[in-house]
């Protein structure tokens, strides 16, 4: 019984990668030649896509914790400790 379940694991766990296998080979395949207007097109797209990242507004650095802090209260000494003295005999 334990060799039939240890079996069916087996091919269970192997589907994926076997799967996966398949995709990379139709992945190697040779790209195909563009048109021009295709070209053109992704030219135009990608002048667009800059230009609309020009128009975004730069944010300064945000502090999500700022609203938690209170900058109104003291702050804090430092703890001096004493040094430590050392005994010679």
């Amino acid at each position: 019984m334990r060799a039939i379940c240890a079996a069916a694991m087996i091919v269970l766990l192997s589907g994926p990668a076997f799967a996966q296998d398949e995709h990379m080979q139709q992945a190697g395949e040779a790209a195909k030649d563009k048109t021009p207007a295709q070209i053109r097109s992704e030219k135009e797209a990608k002048r667009a896509y800059e230009r609309s990242l020009g128009s975004i507004p730069d944010k300064g650095a945000t502090d999500p914790w700022g609203a938690m802090r209170n900058d109104d209260l003291p702050k804090a000494a430092a703890k001096v400790t004493p040094a430590k003295r050392r005994i010679s005999n």
